[in-house]
């Protein structure tokens, strides 16, 4: 029989109006009361982390054998430096079924939490996804595609052939990438620090640059 893995260790700041200490400070305090090693879950309630602040944070968890595994946050603009350095992100208080916008004619449907291997989540407006892809799974839309995490499954934007859709995610990794009819791999290299990636048609090839993490607008 194989020994179950412990579960990470969840590393909570205090909510911005009660902190006292640096974010740093706070991890580095309750490490002092952590014993063994494992991963680690770093709950950032509602405290907003610069990229070098979190890459920090991340280093001196790897320094005391408690590597970094996901960031959790309330506001999902906490989440950018997590994506960027290759975290997993999760927004507290996600649910993990899609969750339909209002019938007031807007055609946005967001998806809250992690699709895994083998999920495929098709909608025919344009979807955001409030957490990761995995590899292996799917996503496809008639609109834009937004994951606010890391993309790396396989996605298709105006798949009603919208030459116009867009693919933008956190960490842009797929295993595939199809806009309308035109099909593509997903990049190699890692973006620049604290940026999310595009994916757009562009004299007929796809295209991939950096982006703002806009919202895809509804409507």
């Amino acid at each position: 029989m194989h020994a179950m893995q412990a579960a990470p260790r969840r590393f909570v700041l205090k909510p911005l109006r009660q902190a006292e200490a640096s974010a740093l400070e706070e991890v580095g305090s309750q490490l002092g009361a952590a014993e063994g090693s494992g991963t680690a879950v770093l709950v950032c309630d509602d405290r907003p982390l610069t990229l070098p602040e979190l890459r920090a944070i991340a280093e001196r968890l790897e320094q005391a054998a408690w590597p970094l595994l996901r960031v959790e946050a309330r506001e999902a603009l906490s989440l950018v430096p997590a994506a960027a350095l290759g975290l997993e992100t999760a927004l507290i208080g996600d649910q993990l079924q899609p969750t339909q916008a209002e019938p007031d004619g807007s055609d946005l449907t967001i998806h809250r939490g992690t699709l895994r291997s083998g999920d495929h989540l098709q909608v025919e407006g344009s979807l955001l996804v409030l957490g990761d892809v995995n590899p292996g799974a799917r996503v496809s839309a008639g609109g834009d595609v937004r994951v606010w995490g890391r993309l790396r499954g396989i996605a298709h934007a105006g798949k009603a052939g919208n030459g116009a859709a867009r693919i933008v995610a956190l960490q842009l990794r797929p295993l595939q990438l199809r806009i309308a009819d035109t099909v593509a791999r997903g990049p190699e290299d890692l973006p620049p620090a604290g940026f999310s990636e595009e994916a757009l048609l562009l004299d007929g090839a796809i295209a991939i640059r950096p982006a703002e993490p806009l919202w895809p607008q509804e409507g």
